[in-house]
């Protein structure tokens, strides 16, 4: 055997030995002998290729780069939130929602080959420097952004260091460029503001492992400021997700029974049911949820849980449609397998993959200071949209809409939602968010109503 072909064998056995572990552990149960066959026979297919770009591929390649290309390869073909992460970013990860980090502040996914912008992150430098939903990131420092985590890699960096991102927009021909100042971004999830009196407004920018602290402890404090509450806004808008267990606890702090959330998989451990239990604090006040396109996963789960229980009304536009649970394996090497492995339902038993959260009441963002106000454009894709997304169970693939073109205003901008939604909270700036305000004349409208004797 050559020397040089040594270290391929070594790694394509240890590659043989995973595959065949997994198929003798997850693919037993139906035709367990002729997925074996199949395996094997992709295993030599496999090794064939290796073998034939270590010997006759123009530059020298590392085996080992080949198969983690090879195996990232195989498990983003699944779906687009599977992935192999490599030990950084399985360790970014563990920062996301641990800890803080800095950087630019942005969730990001791939589409159609394109790190695109789900949501920037709240008082970050990408959200006051009027990143937006939707932005196709081209460009990190002048080189091309084609993959996810390295996309991710260049844009974190040291604190008060510059990076220029280059994206291209729907509506705009030419590529716009940010020069960023990378700051820690926060991890600190929940504002708070008692709007008027009586009525509470909470924000929930992403999930973390402290968001349920947080949250009791700002309405805790609405609670306690006089006159009692009467009702509360909660706004899940741009909440790209998080922590599964974290958007079980927001929502059993406001049902005291029934189920909050199932999640089926095709293993049974992956097939569990979460039910609310009583609460110690009594919050019977109206509630109403606003969610846009932006709204994804965790956040999702919030929406719906209320939503079926009838304890909140939902206000907004369609959600993201992240209707699957992942799992991160630790891997040997230090690396993580993110994985799907269940679809999750509602309690009514709604299934809101490729779908999204449906508002109750459906109304576009707009500033109401302006005489002519001008509406932010909507996200421009959801989950339905991204390749190789999951189904709702059992039904069959739909194909996405034609979009219908888009109105532009050429005597001033599109107003940003960013606009009204950046920095400290203010009842001043509120007062500009037409959906607020409206979920507030709601509340105050079932306060009178409550009142009116029949």
């Amino acid at each position: 055997m050559n020397k040089r072909n040594r270290p391929v064998k070594l790694w394509l056995v240890m590659v043989a030995a995973v595959v065949v572990w997994m198929a003798g552990a997850g693919f037993q149960r139906a035709n367990s002998a002729n997925t074996n066959d199949n395996l094997y026979e992709g295993l030599k297919l496999f090794s064939d290729v290796i073998e034939l770009i270590q010997r006759e591929y123009v530059d020298e390649v590392d085996a080992k780069d080949l198969i983690q290309k090879a195996i990232q390869g195989m498990v983003q073909s699944l779906d687009p939130h599977s992935s192999l992460m490599p030990p950084d970013a399985y360790e970014d990860l563990q920062i996301d929602t641990k800890g803080k980090f800095t950087g630019i502040g942005i969730h990001i996914t791939m589409r159609d080959g394109f790190v695109t912008v789900i949501s920037p992150i709240e008082d970050t430098p990408a959200y006051k420097a009027g990143i937006e939903a939707g932005d196709r990131i081209i460009k990190v420092d002048g080189q091309l952004s084609k993959d996810l985590r390295e996309a991710v890699r260049m844009m974190r960096g040291p604190r008060g260091s510059k990076v220029t991102v280059t994206i291209m927009r729907n509506g705009i021909k030419k590529p716009i460029e940010f020069e960023l100042t990378r700051d820690e971004i926060p991890i600190l999830s929940v504002k708070s503001i008692s709007f008027k009196p009586g009525y509470g407004y909470v924000r929930i920018s992403n999930f973390t492992g402290t968001t349920t602290q947080e949250f009791e402890k700002a309405l805790e404090k609405l609670e306690s400021s006089p006159p009692p509450m009467k009702g509360l806004v909660l706004d899940l808008r741009n909440n790209g997700g998080g922590l599964l267990n974290q958007a079980i606890s927001i929502s059993d702090i406001f049902l005291d029974k029934g189920q909050i959330l199932s999640i089926k998989g095709r293993d049974k451990k992956n097939t569990k049911v979460f039910n609310a239990t009583p609460s110690a604090a009594q919050r019977n006040y109206p509630i109403v949820v606003l969610i846009n396109g932006g709204t994804a996963s965790a956040s999702e789960i919030v929406a719906g849980a209320l939503q079926d229980h009838k304890r909140a009304l939902v206000l907004g536009t369609t959600s993201f449609g992240k209707g699957s649970v992942q799992t991160v394996e630790n891997l040997r090497d230090g690396s993580g397998l993110k994985l799907t492995i269940a679809r999750y339902y509602t309690p009514s038993g709604r299934s809101i993959q490729a779908k999204g959260i449906e508002p109750d009441i459906a109304l576009k963002f707009k500033r109401t200071e302006t005489e002519d106000p001008a509406e932010k454009d909507e996200m421009s894709f959801k989950e339905k949209d991204l390749e190789n997304h999951l189904e709702a169970e059992g039904e069959p693939a739909e194909k996405p809409a034609p979009k219908k073109p888009e109105k532009t205003d050429k005597a001033k901008p599109p107003l940003k939602e960013s606009d009204v939604r950046v920095g400290p909270l203010k009842a001043e700036s509120l007062q500009t968010d037409n959906q607020v305000m409206r979920a507030i004349e709601i509340l105050m409208g079932h306060d009178v109503l409550k009142n009116v004797k029949s």
